[in-house]
């Protein structure tokens, strides 16, 4: 979390810096008065820093209302197809080269522990999203077999 506050800190840094200074720049070869160099570089750092802020506040927005999603969907699966849900963490488990008789007794403690497993299954998707976002589409056209 620290790291994505500062990489969302230089980024804001770096645009903010650039821009301004592009603008004095280009008002500066127009030939313009300093005092409007000066008013429109004020200007455009106020209206950088509202931009800035809204589209942090609603890229923070979206990932929370994403997460309420996909929470109420994990849950929802938990409580319709148990069955399904626990082979999908028992074939996770298998990937990692742990055999039936290691990871039902896993899977089964978490069937018995409703809010672990929901925690589990979240973790896990935020997990895989997080790692395959970049992949986009096809990532869900291969695991939504």
């Amino acid at each position: 979390m620290a790291g994505e506050m500062v990489r969302d800190v230089i980024m804001g840094m770096s645009d903010g810096l650039t821009v301004p200074f592009a603008l004095a720049a280009g008002l500066s070869g127009a030939d313009a008065s300093s005092s409007i160099i000066l008013t429109a570089g004020l200007a455009e750092v106020a209206a950088g820093a509202i931009s800035m802020g809204l589209g942090g506040y609603l890229a923070a927005k979206s990932e929370a209302d994403h997460y309420t999603r996909e929470q109420r969907r994990e849950q929802e699966e938990i409580d319709s197809v148990p069955e399904v849900e626990a082979s999908e963490v028992a074939d996770i488990l298998a990937q990692y080269g742990l055999e039936p008789n290691e990871y039902w007794p896993v899977v089964n403690a978490l069937r018995k522990r409703p809010e672990a497993w929901l925690d589990f299954m979240m973790r896990l998707v935020i997990t895989y999203l997080s790692c395959y976002k970049d992949m986009g589409v096809r990532f869900y056209l291969i695991h939504e077999e």
